[in-house]
C-alpha cells in the first residue's frame, strides 16, 4: 500500500474536468521556456482524449509510468495532514476506472513505446488480465518485483509484506530497450572472477565453449582432435576458436579441458535483473522528499526512464503525485507531460520545480516551526528556515514548462510560478 496517512472521509474538494459542448479543451495558464514539457491540472481521462487530438503527442509519448490508486478504499494525506487523493475504488470499478486510461495510454504510446504500471498484490493481477488484453500477452514483457521497505514487526498471521509491483509492456515487439546493469561489488566480483591472468593481472572466470544441442554445422565439426561433448556443439567455429586459443583466451586444464576465459574488464556490470531491492520508498531521514504520501524513489524512475527512452524523447506520468517522474525525465533530458487532478499534488510539484527536496527530518521539523499562513511557494524572498536548511535541500530545479487547465482553476488552488 502507498505509504503515507490514510483514512476513509475526503475532507477536500474533488476535482473534476468541466466539459464544454461534449469537448475537453485545455488552456495554458502560465509559460515560460518554448519546450514541450506540459503539466497538466484536471482529470487525466480528459488530458489524455485532448492529448489524442495534438499530432505533437499521438503516438509519440516514448514511455509512460504510472502510480495509479492501489484500490485501498483510503484517503491519502500528506506528512502536513491535507488530504491529497483518493483511492476509493475497489472491484470492477477500479477495473474499469483503469481499462478506460489504459486504452488512451496505448493510442498515445509510440510504436516502439513502453508502459510500466506499478501496483501492490491487491491489484497487479486483475490489472495484467487487463493489460494483456489491451497491450497484446506477446508484448508483456517483465513484472518487476520491488522491495518497498525495510523488514516489519508483522503481526498478522501471514508473511510480511515488504514487495509491490511493476507491470512492464510495449505496444510491439519493436521497442526501445537500453539494456541496464547494476556495478559490481567486491564480494560478487570475487565470487564471480575468481582467477588472475599470470602474465597481465587480468581478472577473469573461465566458462565452458560448448553449448547444448547438437548442429550439423561449423559447430558440430571437430576441433584440435577433439569432437563436442554429445548432445552439445561449440559455441564458436573452430576457426574462430583457433583465434581465442592464439590470443591467449582459452585456458588448457591439466587433464586437457579447454574452457574460455572471460575477462572483468569487459563486463559492463550485473544484467539487472527483475527483483529490485535497492529503491525503498521514501522512509528514511536521509532521504529527500516532498512529503506527498506515494512519492517514489527517484533513481527508481531514473532506471526505468533510460532503460526505455532516449535523450529528447517524450516521457508522461498521468498519475503525477509528487512529481517523480517529470523530474527524473527532465534530469536526463528528456521531454514531459505530468497530469495529476489534485490540489495537493500540483502544490507540491510546483514547490519541487522552485526549491527541490529536504530529508525528512527537515521536512519533521519545518513542520512543527511551519507558520499557519500558507506562504506564496514561489516568493523570492527566504522564510527563516531557508538559511537554515540550505545544505539539506536537493536543488534539482525546472524552470521551463507550460501549465495547463480546462477552466478549474480559480487562482486559489495553487500558486503559479512567478514569471
Amino acid at each position: 500500500m502507498a505509504t503515507g496517512i490514510s483514512k476513509t472521509k475526503w475532507n477536500g474538494d474533488l476535482q473534476v474536468s468541466s466539459c464544454e459542448n461534449g469537448q475537453f479543451i485545455f488552456r495554458p495558464i502560465w509559460e515560460k521556456g518554448n519546450s514541450e514539457n506540459r503539466l497538466y491540472y484536471g482529470d487525466n481521462l480528459s488530458v489524455m482524449k485532448d492529448l489524442l487530438k495534438d499530432k505533437r503527442v499521438k503516438g509519440k509519448i516514448r514511455l509512460i509510468y504510472i502510480d495509479p490508486p492501489y484500490a485501498t478504499n483510503s484517503v491519502f494525506q500528506t506528512r502536513k495532514q491535507q488530504d491529497a487523493y483518493t483511492d476509493l475504488l475497489i472491484g470492477k470499478e477500479y477495473v474499469d476506472f483503469m481499462q478506460e486510461r489504459l486504452l488512451l495510454m496505448k493510442d498515445l504510446l509510440a510504436d516502439d513505446g513502453s508502459i510500466y504500471v506499478h501496483l501492490d498484490n491487491k491489484m497487479v493481477f486483475h490489472i495484467k488480465v487487463l493489460m494483456d488484453e489491451i497491450f497484446g500477452i506477446d508484448n508483456f514483457r517483465s513484472m518487476i518485483t520491488r522491495k518497498k521497505c525495510k523488514t516489519k514487526n508483522f503481526t498478522k498471521n501471514s508473511f510480511g509484506n515488504i514487495s509491490d509491483y511493476i507491470l512492464f509492456y510495449t505496444k510491439s515487439n519493436n521497442y526501445v530497450w537500453n539494456k541496464q546493469f547494476e556495478k559490481w561489488t567486491n564480494d560478487k566480483m570475487l565470487k564471480e572472477y575468481p582467477f588472475i591472468e599470470e602474465n597481465t593481472g587480468r581478472r577473469h572466470k573461465r566458462v565452458p565453449i560448448h553449448a547444448p544441442g547438437t548442429r550439423n554445422g561449423e559447430t558440430g565439426k571437430m576441433w584440435k582432435g577433439m569432437m563436442p561433448p554429445e548432445g552439445k556443439h561449440w559455441q564458436f567455429t573452430p576457426a574462430k576458436l583457433d583465434e581465442l586459443d592464439n590470443n591467449g583466451e582459452i585456458y588448457w586444464s591439466s587433464n586437457g579441458n579447454p574452457r574460455r576465459k572471460v575477462y572483468l574488464d569487459q563486463s559492463e556490470g550485473i544484467a539487472l535483473q527483475d527483483i529490485w531491492l535497492d529503491y525503498l520508498d521514501i522512509n528514511n531521514q536521509n532521504t529527500h522528499t516532498t512529503g506527498y504520501p506515494t512519492e517514489k524513489n527517484i533513481d527508481m524512475l531514473k532506471r526505468i526512464i533510460l532503460a526505455s527512452s532516449n535523450e529528447n524523447d517524450l516521457v508522461m506520468d498521468c498519475f503525477a503525485g509528487s512529481g517523480t517522474t517529470l523530474v527524473a525525465a527532465n534530469e536526463l533530458n528528456r521531454n514531459w507531460i505530468g497530469v495529476d487532478m489534485g490540489n495537493e499534488a500540483i502544490k507540491v510539484i510546483l514547490h519541487r520545480f522552485q526549491n527541490g527536496t529536504q530529508t525528512l527530518d527537515e521536512q519533521i521539523r519545518n513542520k512543527k516551526e511551519e507558520k499557519q499562513e500558507m506562504p506564496n511557494l514561489f516568493s523570492e524572498q527566504e522564510s527563516k528556515n531557508d538559511n537554515q536548511t540550505i545544505n539539506n535541500v536537493l536543488p534539482y530545479l525546472i524552470d521551463n514548462y507550460t501549465i495547463f487547465t480546462n477552466g478549474n482553476y480559480s487562482g486559489v488552488e495553487f500558486s503559479l510560478p512567478q514569471s
